[in-house]
């Protein structure tokens, strides 16, 4: 990503800055790349008074000396119309438990100052883009899809290798719904939003093998995050996994370390949303996190219910995240139907995993 993509992404956007800290430091980084930086000392107020042409693209708020910045934070992300703004936190000293509030609450990014600017002004710029892309997905996934085409044989042989296994498998599908629905309350079927192939948006389907509430937890985990503080000058990582996860239940823990809890992803493949091999999809607070050229192409390839992640270093607490998107670059560069069948032989040894996670 170079300076002048970014600075063309961000030449028209108005930000709005609420804090005194860093009032100066800010407007230096903004003034150049910006259209607009507005100071505001009365969050309330101003927030109030705009309308939906008026609104800002960007709300910068400093923590310190704001105990405020929880509120305002949810005030936005409650909002029926500024819930689609970009939200980013600025603070002078690292904080780990601000760090989960602002991941609870859904914030685009959290800042400890000094940073780089040329970072900070690629960061908006993604966001921007970002934003921009979301509510035209439908339109994003068909441009994508010109550039992007899986082989005829490859999408033939999931079809078939589907179809046939769904069938197979049916009687079992039934037993662990049934024994889900008897240890939880809750859905059988556990549907996620996930990224695959050119970025491609789809509900993603597992069986269910967290407690109901699991989503809830994951804003007071992140220290258990297996990928924490790797790769990022701000701390965050792009991958999030647990090692023994206290969400999992009972039964999910067997559906886990056995993979029956991805069974549900035949379906997915069937249907065309995936394929047998390929890069895992990944939720969209991942995604939003590969921001990079070098990182981002991982989604020229297809996304698949296994690949070489799985088969190479799985559940390994040497697996660090550098390593897992070098691989997945490497697919996405270097699939081929043989490669898949490579995979997929290896993939039934790397199906019991030697750790929780």
């Amino acid at each position: 990503m170079n300076g002048h993509n970014n600075d063309t992404a961000v030449a028209n956007v108005r930000s709005v800055y609420f804090g005194k800290l860093l009032r100066d430091a800010i407007f230096e980084c903004l003034d150049k790349h910006t259209k607009e930086v507005i100071f505001i000392d009365d969050f309330q107020s101003y927030i109030q008074q705009q309308t939906f042409l008026s609104l800002p693209d960007l709300v910068l708020i400093e923590v310190d000396e704001n105990p405020e910045w929880f509120n305002q934070v949810s005030f936005i992300r409650d909002h029926p119309i500024l819930k689609h703004l970009i939200v980013v936190l600025i603070g002078t000293t690292e904080n780990a438990e601000s760090r989960k509030k602002a991941l609870k609450l859904r914030a685009n990014d959290y800042y400890v100052y000094p940073f780089p600017h040329a970072d900070f002004i690629s960061r908006i710029a993604f966001l921007i883009r970002f934003k921009a892309i979301k509510p035209n997905i439908i339109e994003l996934s068909v441009q994508m899809q010109e550039r992007y085409k899986i082989p005829l044989s490859k999408r033939l042989f999931d079809i078939v290798a589907s179809g046939t296994a769904l069938l197979l498998l049916m009687p079992l599908f039934v037993l662990i719904g049934i024994m889900i629905r008897l240890e939880s309350k809750g859905t059988i079927i556990y549907k996620s939003k996930r990224v695959g192939a050119g970025y491609k948006i789809f509900d993603f389907y597992k069986f269910r093998s967290m407690r109901q509430d699991a989503d809830k937890m994951i804003g007071e985990m992140a220290s258990l995050n297996q990928y924490a503080n790797e790769g990022n000058k701000n701390g965050k990582s792009a991958f999030v996994k647990f090692n023994n996860d206290p969400r999992i239940t009972r039964l999910g823990r067997i559906l886990r370390k056995t993979s029956i809890d991805e069974l549900p992803q035949l379906i997915n493949v069937f249907i065309g949303d995936m394929s047998l091999v390929g890069n895992r999809p990944l939720p969209l607070y991942e995604a939003e996190q590969l921001t990079t050229n070098k990182w981002s192409s991982r989604f020229n390839g297809p996304a698949g219910l296994t690949g070489l992640w799985q088969i190479s270093r799985r559940g390994k607490k040497e697996m660090s995240e550098s390593e897992r998107k070098e691989l997945d670059n490497y697919y996405a560069n270097h699939y081929s139907i043989f490669l898949d069948f490579k995979i997929i032989l290896k993939t039934i040894p790397a199906l019991i995993q030697k750790e929780e996670v």
